[in-house]
């Protein structure tokens, strides 16, 4: 994931696109502070999971920054928010339907023997394993209490 970044960075620095290039840097600042934060547990560079949860981090504060400068009309600023998001989106594996994360619910719980809301935990555990990066995990665990509370 590191080269995908570092190639797109050099793509984007050649065609002298200047909105790419500021968010590609502000990627490599953020990964390069978490392998800093690591090595002071003695441990060796980012992984990819980790990226991607820097990544997803990155994203959602966008997300919300774009929501509140539409909400005030600066869609200005709005609009470099959102090209950010695309532009960091591109890096993260899709998402997954709706229909798709019901689905993994129900073998999810299928698979950890999850009886009762008592293990939610468990489910959302076998999630991160089966789908890093491609569930709302915000969103999912409501899915998760409900689909417990009604099994």
């Amino acid at each position: 994931m590191r080269e995908q970044i570092s190639e797109s960075l050099k793509e984007a620095l050649k065609a002298r696109d200047t909105r790419r290039t500021a968010t590609l840097r502000l990627i490599n600042s953020a990964i390069k502070d978490k392998d800093i934060a690591i090595r002071q547990e003695n441990r060796g560079p980012a992984t990819n999971e980790e990226i991607l949860v820097i990544l997803q981090k990155m994203v959602k504060q966008r997300e919300e920054s774009f929501a509140i400068y539409a909400q005030a009309g600066r869609t200005d600023l709005a609009t470099i928010e959102k090209e950010e998001i695309d532009i960091l989106n591109e890096f993260l594996p899709k998402g997954l339907t709706d229909e798709e994360v019901d689905a993994a619910i129900a073998a999810a719980i299928k698979m950890v023997g999850a009886e009762g809301p008592k293990d939610m935990g468990k489910v959302i555990g076998q999630l991160k394993i089966d789908y890093p990066g491609r569930i709302d995990f915000g969103k999912a665990s409501g899915k998760v209490k409900a689909a417990l509370s009604n099994g």
